[in-house]
């Protein structure tokens, strides 16, 4: 069940859409690879930098993968007043689903650094099991 995922944090609206690929998935080895777009949308009246992400991806058996890294795809977009920066990545998985999410971290024009929640969302496949107790 794919939809749209929102946070807002301090005027900072990021919405996540994620979607299965079934194309690039291999349930049979255990593969299983999710795309999601995702727009950050600066609500507010001052400027602010995308520094870096710090993520958390588990899947159904628990197993939890931390990502940190600078900026987003390559990038550390600026977002003025008004402004949104959208981009789309994806990620793998061994199981049939899982969830993710994180946080970005921005500064401000002045150099304040500060968090922005990436809201945690599903990731569904047609291949789940479900298992009636």
């Amino acid at each position: 069940m794919d939809g749209i995922y929102e946070h807002m944090t301090r005027d900072i609206l990021v919405a996540v859409e994620p979607v299965f690929l079934e194309e690039e998935s291999n349930p049979d080895e255990s593969q299983f690879v999710w795309a999601y777009t995702i727009a950050i949308e600066n609500l507010g009246e001052e400027t602010v930098q995308l520094r870096s992400r710090h993520w958390q991806i588990t899947d159904s058996t628990g197993n939890i993968q931390e990502v940190r890294g600078e900026g987003v795809v390559g990038e550390q977009p600026v977002l003025r007043p008004g402004e949104t920066f959208e981009y789309t990545s994806g990620t793998p998985l061994s199981t049939a689903s899982g969830f993710m999410g994180g946080t970005y971290q921005m500064q401000t024009a002045t150099g304040e650094m500060f968090d922005v929640v990436i809201p945690t969302f599903s990731l569904d496949s047609p291949h789940q099991v479900y298992s009636l107790h």
